[in-house]
């Protein structure tokens, strides 16, 4: 191979491995944001519906979008918007919903395992719809029980497991629901477009989504509440940070490794979450909480430790062409 084309072969290896760091960071940007998430939701409950909550969040982060970057999503297609309306239904207006309605009539624990099964289904969906496209080799579904063997210790912790069967498979479908929506926004990714103006664009189709439901809910926004310096804060944070920042981040994630191996991070959030209530609840780490996060992390590595097959063979034939 002349010295020239060797060196042109290896600069574009040093940008696909920046690349990959920059989409390492913001999935765990994303997560770590995420695993907070609960205590701010939790605080809102106090005064709000959670159909009040949801809708807030998303409209708050649409507005931040609009702020950071005030321009329009141009020259998209019928086939492109339909994809983007798809991402509304599915990440922002069912997942969101499934996961509220379940968490109404099964316990958090429970609601928490069953999401962690996002990655699995993505990586299931992947096969199916991507023909190959993404489809992880044997140590993505060990380092998957590994992972989900340490969430179990974690969310459970020595307490009774009860299992609710309304509320245990509408978490299902939000899951699957998920892992669809993380596949769908690989495929805007292709588009081309700005991805904090396709994100904002699947804002608006979530919000447009969550309308029929709101039309049989019982709104009551009582400014007072509203105005609480306490619901603002966390309103904000959940609106700028959680939804804003966090599905931008996300969506970038996915654009650079993939919907299978961006998702692998949902394991961590109860890590972050324990370790959120250590700091700023007091709370006490027990030795199964701790076992649990080491098998989170273990499973985190193994499920991308030989990434997709399919991401090897486009590398593979990419190397041959050059």
């Amino acid at each position: 191979m002349p010295v020239r084309t060797l060196g042109y072969v290896e600069k574009n290896i040093m940008k696909t491995e920046v690349k990959q760091v920059y989409g390492h960071i913001a999935a765990a940007i994303t997560i770590l944001i995420w695993g907070t998430t609960m205590v701010s939701t939790k605080v809102l409950l106090n005064d709000f519906k959670p159909i009040e909550i949801l809708l807030l969040r998303f409209i708050l982060g649409a507005i931040s979008l609009v702020i950071v970057y005030p321009c329009r999503l141009k020259g998209t297609t019928f086939k492109q918007e339909g994809m983007l309306f798809l991402a509304g239904l599915l990440g922002v207006c069912m997942y969101y919903m499934l996961e509220n309605v379940a968490l109404a009539y099964s316990m958090a624990s429970n609601v928490s395992v069953i999401i962690s099964a996002s990655p699995l289904f993505t990586a299931l969906l992947g096969k199916l719809l991507l023909k190959g496209d993404e489809s992880p080799k044997s140590a993505f579904y060990i380092g998957f029980v590994v992972a989900v063997c340490g969430i179990i210790l974690i969310v459970f912790n020595g307490k009774k497991l009860e299992l609710n069967p309304l509320g245990d498979i509408l978490a299902l479908f939000a899951a699957v629901c998920w892992a669809a929506y993380s596949l769908v926004v690989k495929k805007i990714n292709s588009f081309g477009y700005n991805v904090i103006l396709t994100t904002r664009r699947i804002f608006e189709y979530g919000l447009l989504c969550m309308t029929p439901i709101l039309a049989f809910s019982e709104l009551n926004f009582d400014m007072s509440k509203l105005c609480n310096s306490v619901n603002m804060l966390n309103l904000l944070f959940l609106g700028i940070c959680a939804s804003a920042l966090c599905f931008v981040t996300w969506n970038t994630a996915i654009g650079i490794l993939g919907p299978v191996k961006t998702t692998t991070y949902i394991y961590i959030i109860p890590v972050i979450s324990v370790a959120a209530s250590a700091v700023v609840l007091h709370e006490r780490i027990t030795a199964l909480a701790a076992t649990g996060m080491a098998l989170i992390i273990a499973g985190l590595v193994l499920s991308g430790k030989e990434g997709t097959s399919g991401a090897k063979h486009k590398q593979n034939k990419w190397e041959e062409e050059t």
